[in-house]
C-alpha cells in the first residue's frame, strides 16, 4: 500500500489539478459551460446514473461483446501463432495475408461484415475479434520464436516428444509474451466496441454516449465517457494483476535457466 501511494501520488495530484482547472474554466465561462459543464456537475450525474442502474446496464452489454470478441481472437490466434512460430512453411503461408490485413483499421471492415451477418451482435463480436487478433497473433509468434534453443535442446536430450516440448517448454516459456499480446488487445477491444455500438446498436455504452450527445444531455454524455475511461483503466489493471500473479514465476524461472 505504501508503495502504491509513493508511486501513484504524483499522478493522482496531477489528475486532481486538471479536474480543478476544468471546474474553474467552466465556472468562469472561459469555455461555454453548455458544451463543457463543470466537472462537479458531470460527476454528480455520473453518480446518479450509476446509482439508478443506467450506466451499469449499458456497461454489462458492452462488456459482454468485448469479452466475446476478445476470447474469439484468443481461441483462434494463440494456436495459430504457436504453429506459425514453430513451422516456417506455415508462417510463409499466412504471413502475406497477416501483413496485408494487420494495418487495416477495424472500422473499415464494419460495412463488409454488415453485408454478411447484418447489424446485430455477431457483427460487433466479429469486428472486435478482428481488432484483437493481430496483437495476439504477433506476440504469440514472437514469444514462441524467442524461446531459448538451449531449453528445447535440453528437452530433446531427455527424449521428450514434439508435443511434450511444446506443452512443457515452449508454451510456458512464451507465456509472458502471449500475455503481453492480451494486454495490448483488450484496450483495443474496448475502443472498437465503442465505435461499433455507435454505428449500430440498441444498447451499450457507445450507443449511450452518442444518444446523450444527440439529445444534448452533455453531463450524461461525459458520465458515459468517464465510465469508459474507468473501465479501460480497470481492464489494464486486471491484466497486470493476472500477469503478476499467474505467471510471476516466469521471469525468475526462465531467466535463471537461460
Amino acid at each position: 500500500m505504501r508503495e502504491f501511494f509513493s508511486t501513484k501520488i504524483k499522478g493522482v495530484c496531477f489528475l486532481l489539478c486538471l479536474a480543478l482547472l476544468w471546474e474553474i474554466v467552466s465556472r468562469n465561462k472561459l469555455i461555454s459551460p453548455l458544451y463543457f459543464p463543470p466537472i462537479s456537475k458531470d460527476l454528480v450525474t455520473f453518480y446518479q446514473l450509476m446509482l439508478d442502474g443506467t450506466l451499469p446496464f449499458e456497461l454489462i452489454r458492452s462488456l459482454g461483446r468485448i469479452f466475446a470478441g476478445f476470447f474469439l481472437a484468443v481461441v483462434l490466434m494463440v494456436p495459430l501463432g504457436i504453429v506459425m512460430g514453430l513451422f516456417r512453411p506455415v508462417c510463409n503461408l499466412f504471413e502475406p495475408l497477416t501483413e496485408l490485413l494487420r494495418p487495416l483499421p477495424p472500422p473499415a471492415i464494419i460495412p463488409v461484415v454488415m453485408l454478411f451477418v447484418g447489424i446485430g451482435e455477431t457483427m460487433k463480436i466479429i469486428v472486435i475479434g478482428f481488432a484483437c487478433s493481430f496483437p495476439i497473433l504477433i506476440n504469440t509468434m514472437d514469444g514462441v520464436r524467442s524461446v531459448e534453443p538451449t531449453l528445447v535442446d535440453t528437452a530433446k536430450t531427455f527424449g521428450r516428444s514434439r508435443y511434450e516440448i511444446i506443452r512443457q517448454v515452449i508454451l510456458p516459456a512464451s507465456l509472458h509474451q502471449i500475455f503481453t499480446g492480451w494486454r495490448v488487445a483488450l484496450p483495443i477491444a474496448l475502443i472498437v466496441d465503442i465505435i461499433a455500438e455507435m454505428v449500430g446498436a440498441v444498447n451499450g455504452i457507445g450507443r449511450f454516449i452518442l444518444l446523450m450527445q444527440r439529445r444534448f444531455d452533455i453531463p450524461e454524455m461525459y458520465a458515459g465517457i468517464f465510465l469508459v475511461a474507468i473501465v479501460g483503466y480497470a481492464l489494464n489493471a486486471l491484466l497486470r494483476y493476472l500477469n503478476k500473479t499467474l505467471i510471476g514465476w516466469h521471469k525468475a524461472k526462465f531467466e535463471a535457466i537461460t
